[in-house]
């Protein structure tokens, strides 16, 4: 789900000025009156696939509203290496002063929907639904986890206003997993879900009879969670559970084979690398 129209044009309104600064030099010159029309191509350097497009047609329409940008891949859809995926037809300065802007966004946001697809094709024919964290690049975290989406995951927690996740440090801050679920039980809105964080078995069967909505299993061995899986299972069967920590495309696989509803990484995002795309233009007649 893109974000809301309002909130996304101030986020590229405030990208646009950042690049622009005081104005573009370079294209100021070349075109000091008016600029002839023109028509851009992107296309894919690298097979992979594609996120973004949406929101490079917001730029390209902020920049000049009577811009024609033209997706030739679906959203979410696998691209091939050097396979077009738009076409934009504006005037010459609004191609050159929305370039960078909405090829950035694409190529960053196309780079995780990549990684993701690898890691959900993983997994595809399991019931577990992959989740991404908040490992996420300040500023971007809306456009990153709508990324991820795209790609085939869910999204966690958006942010620490959603429900209540007890970590390690909650544990350690608060004395014990049952303080701490306790305390928060004491001042959370009616209906709030809880989830615990846990990294041993000790603290698995610590956690079981406080009946929290969800537990998840952090940096444990495949032996381990399956051991813990059982015990939830057997003790509290409407407990969701999650595995994360050192997840990767390696060891995904083997870690799907358990009885799990979900497994988190962070590594679509912290992993992936942009998805390179490039632009040509040329002229149109008037």
């Amino acid at each position: 789900m893109l974000p809301h129209p309002l909130v996304l044009r101030e986020m590229l309104t405030q990208w646009l000025k950042e690049d622009w600064g005081r104005g573009d030099r370079t294209t100021h010159a070349l075109f000091p009156d008016s600029a002839p029309l023109g028509k851009a191509v992107w296309f894919a350097k690298r097979s992979g696939v594609i996120a973004g497009l949406p929101i490079a047609q917001q730029v390209f329409t902020l920049v000049n509203p009577q811009a024609q940008f033209t997706a030739l891949v679906p959203e979410g859809g696998a691209c091939a290496r050097h396979q077009p995926i738009a076409t934009i037809e504006t005037d010459m300065a609004s191609l050159l002063m929305a370039e960078r802007v909405a090829l950035n966004i694409t190529m960053r946001l196309s780079g995780i929907s990549t990684v993701t697809a690898e890691y959900v094709q993983k997994i595809k024919h399991t019931k577990i639904q992959l989740l991404d964290t908040r490992k996420l690049t300040p500023g971007l975290r809306l456009l990153e986890k709508y990324a991820t989406q795209v790609g085939g995951a869910v999204n966690h927690r958006y942010g620490l206003d959603e429900w209540a996740m007890i970590k390690d440090n909650h544990i350690s801050a608060c004395g014990g997993i049952g303080p701490a679920v306790n305390r928060l039980r004491q001042h959370l809105p009616c209906l709030t879900p809880i989830q615990v964080e846990v990294e041993n078995l000790a603290q698995v069967q610590a956690v079981i009879p406080l009946a929290v909505a969800g537990i998840l299993l952090d940096n444990m061995s495949i032996a381990e969670m399956a051991e813990a899986i059982a015990l939830i299972r057997t003790h509290s069967p409407h407990t969701k559970i999650e595995a994360s920590g050192g997840i990767t495309l390696d060891n995904i696989s083997d870690i799907a084979q358990l009885d799990l509803d979900y497994i988190s990484t962070s590594a679509m995002i912290t992993r992936s690398s942009w998805l390179d795309i490039s632009m040509e233009i040329q002229p149109l007649a008037h």
